[in-house]
Parts: C-alpha cells; structure tokens; sequence
C-alpha cells in the first residue's frame, strides 16, 4: 500500500500545484473560467491556494487525510461547477476526486487522531 499511496500523491501533487500554480500565476484560462462562475477573481486566488495547500499536506506526517479531504472537497466543487455553470466535462474533477477518496482511503488509520479521537490502546 505504501506505493500505491506514494504514487496517487504524486499525481495528485502534480496536478493540483499545477492547477493551483496557475490560478494564482493568473493564467488566462483560469481568470476567464472563473469569471464565468461569477464568484470574482478573489475566488481564483483563495482556490489556488486551498489546492496548493491541500498538495502540500499530503506530504506530511499523519496529514495526508486532511489534505486528501481538503482536495476532495476542492473537486465536489468543481464537479458542481462544472454541471451547473461551466458544462463541458466534469471528468478531469472527477478522476482527481476518486484519487483523492484512495488517498482518504489508504490513509483512513489517521482519521480518529486527525478528529481529536485517541485510542489509548495504540499509545
């Protein structure tokens, strides 16, 4: 499992401090998307670095599930934004999001400490 996790983070690393990266680099393809969703170009900054973030934590120790969460929630969002005010294809979001679920997944042994929940048993 340890490669399997080692691998979907580095996917998921690429991908979202690619994307990340370029909604706050101000790429124009992003800046003219998210005027599309109507939110302001605010909403590009603070998503740039909720993904940018979001790849970070899944580097560290015991907070991998934290960062797979906070991505996945990244693309509920955009697989929401996608169907309702974008079109094209939700796929991408998609995908990115069921990575995400196997990094929660993998690392589902976190969740109780991550939630304040420690067994006194593993101490």
């Amino acid at each position: 499992m340890t490669y399997i996790s080692l691998g979907l983070r580095i996917l998921l690393t690429l991908a979202f401090v690619g994307a990340g990266g370029a909604k706050i680099a101000g790429v124009e393809m992003m800046v003219v998307t998210f005027e599309q969703i109507g939110f302001g170009q605010a909403f590009r900054y603070f998503t740039g670095v909720v993904e940018v973030i979001g790849a970070a934590l899944l580097w560290l120790p015991r907070r991998q599930v934290i960062g797979a969460a906070i991505l996945g929630g990244t693309m509920v969002g955009a697989v929401l934004t996608h169907l309702f005010i974008l079109g094209p294809s939700a796929f991408p979001a998609i995908i990115l999001g069921l990575l995400c679920a196997a990094v929660l997944y993998i690392h589902r042994a976190q969740v109780p400490e991550v939630l304040g929940h420690i067994n006194t048993d593993q101490v």
